[in-house]
């Protein structure tokens, strides 16, 4: 799978708002669980579970388990990987932020 590819495949993963929000609420590091996801987002828990692995085939959540619970959180390496692929892509100025940096 070429670099185009890859970053279709991601781009389709992130096309949907509940799988943004849910980005969004790992973002600030800290992992959380299927029931903590489901009380942010006001969603059923079948429903985070299906975006949840729809981001994990894509690469861009892992979980890990904890006793009876599994605790997600995004994966670094390959965020940062994609970062890469869109700044190979389409230029430095893609990837950077709305501040410019």
């Amino acid at each position: 799978m070429d670099a185009i590819d890859r970053l279709a495949d991601i781009f389709k993963a992130l096309s949907d708002p509940t799988r943004l929000k849910l980005i969004r609420l790992l973002s600030d590091g800290k992992p959380l669980c299927v029931n903590a996801l489901t009380r942010r987002l006001g969603i059923t828990q079948s429903a985070v579970s299906q975006h949840l692995r729809v981001l994990k085939q894509a690469g861009l959540v892992t979980g890990v388990r904890c006793g009876s619970f599994v605790h997600y959180s995004l994966n670094q390496d390959q965020l940062e990987a994609h970062n890469r692929r869109l700044a190979k892509t389409f230029g430095n100025g893609f990837v950077k932020g709305a501040d410019g940096s």
